[in-house]
């Protein structure tokens, strides 16, 4: 069979929402600048779906530096992996600058964040040893654990007695194999903003002999007394022997950065293969990564104000009655019940009849009957679009209780072709 003829027939589990979905609910064009209030098909609409936590992304001081960096160096510079002749004082610097604040020994920058986790699981494992890990894990971390030709256990998310006994499974195994053991989990799940269990992990080292990696994405410059990230948050930091983070989040950038004991950090910068094949991060987006790093270390005013946006939210939609799962962080789902189209339809109504834009998830991501729409405050949000988004839930929350939306997938494409 020619490979493509497969395409027809199955266009994966979120393709084959492709027809009644692409430029409006999938791909959709956010237009202007990154702000609480975007163009989205030329309306302005209040944008709830950026992962700008700090609302650093058009933060002046930021995009002065940016904009120095680019003029100075322009998007090639260093033109080069790392190993070979990509290597700068100022990735060096970042890379300093990142160990002391997560305090780890050394920290290694990463291009992209995506393709380091994924590297860094390849690297640090090989086929005797055994992997555990939470049923929840981000794409970045299962992508990582196909690439392992050892074997692994996953325990249900954050179920830490189940996590147990795959420890003692992975312990047995492991004094066959000669290898030994990596528990990676998460510390903020991204989709519905619980936290990974990073205390009932760490107290398991006292039963069995793993490392732990921690993939903090959404926990980084959020979590913490510092915004060192979920690990502070717990009071185990010093317990998590690989910490990772990425720039998409509250850095509002491109990269990422791994962080533990220099010879950890040493034997990844020599075998981590999508960093020694690929390209060093441009030096522009490094010195602005520096720029972001200075200014979440040393103005906790930005967190401080997420924060109370994050509470104003959740404690409003709350207080409407609406269920926003096991959340602890500014990750904020909203769970519904209805399939696809009534899923579709609330978020149309939302989009053109309130002018709020918030991502949309359903089956296979969530389970089938169930409906998130998943909102993601930010510090550059005000108390007024807080009290003007939970009216508007509130109201289409009555109106899928009182099934008053057609069983039907609106039809948008006539407005996304003009």
């Amino acid at each position: 069979m020619d490979i493509f003829e497969k395409i027809s027939s199955d266009k994966g589990s979120l393709g084959q929402y492709q027809d009644d979905a692409h430029g409006y609910f999938t791909f959709p064009k956010l237009e202007g600048e990154i702000s609480p209030r975007m163009k989205f098909m030329g309306r302005e609409v209040l944008t709830w779906s950026l992962n700008n936590y700090l609302g650093l992304a058009n933060n002046p001081e930021v995009r002065k530096v940016d904009k120095e960096a680019c003029e100075q160096y322009g998007l090639a510079y260093p033109m080069g992996a790392r190993m070979m002749s990509g290597q700068t004082a100022m990735h060096e610097k970042f890379e300093s600058m990142a160990a002391d604040f997560v305090g780890k020994e050394a920290a290694y920058l990463l291009n992209y964040g995506y393709m380091g986790m994924t590297s860094i699981i390849d690297a640090l494992v090989d086929r005797r040893d055994i992997i555990v890990y939470d049923s929840e894990s981000h794409a970045c971390i299962l992508d990582g654990l196909r690439m392992h030709m050892g074997k692994r256990f996953v325990f249900p998310h954050n179920d830490i007695e189940n996590c147990d006994k795959q420890l003692k499974r992975a312990t047995k195994l492991a004094e066959q194999t000669g290898g030994g053991i990596l528990v990676i989990t998460e510390g903020v799940f991204g989709m519905a903003g619980d936290l990974g269990k990073l205390d009932e992990i760490a107290a398991l080292k006292k039963k069995y002999d793993f490392r732990l990696l921690v993939d903090d994405a959404h926990g980084f410059g959020t979590m913490g007394k510092t915004g060192a990230g979920t690990g502070e948050h717990f009071g185990v930091q010093d317990e998590i022997d690989v910490y990772f983070a990425t720039f998409a989040k509250s850095m509002a950038g491109i990269g990422g950065f791994v962080a533990s004991s220099k010879d950890v950090v040493n034997f990844l910068m020599y075998n981590m293969r999508s960093q020694i094949f690929a390209k060093s991060l441009p030096m522009a987006m490094t010195i602005g990564a520096i720029k972001r790093l200075e200014m979440l270390r040393s103005m906790p005013e930005f967190k401080e104000n997420l924060w109370k946006i994050v509470h104003a939210l959740q404690s409003g939609l709350k207080e409407a009655g609406l269920n926003l799962g096991k959340t602890e962080s500014p990750v904020t789902p909203v769970f519904l019940e209805g399939g696809v189209p009534e899923a579709s339809q609330v978020t149309h109504d939302l989009r053109v009849n309130y002018g709020i834009f918030c991502s949309i998830v359903v089956y296979p991501v969530v389970p089938k009957g169930t409906i998130m729409l998943r909102l993601i405050p930010t510090a550059v949000h005000t108390l007024e679009d807080v009290e003007y988004t939970v009216k508007a839930f509130r109201e289409v929350a009555e109106k899928l209780k009182k099934n008053a939306y057609p069983k039907e997938i609106p039809d948008f494409r006539a407005a996304v072709e003009a």
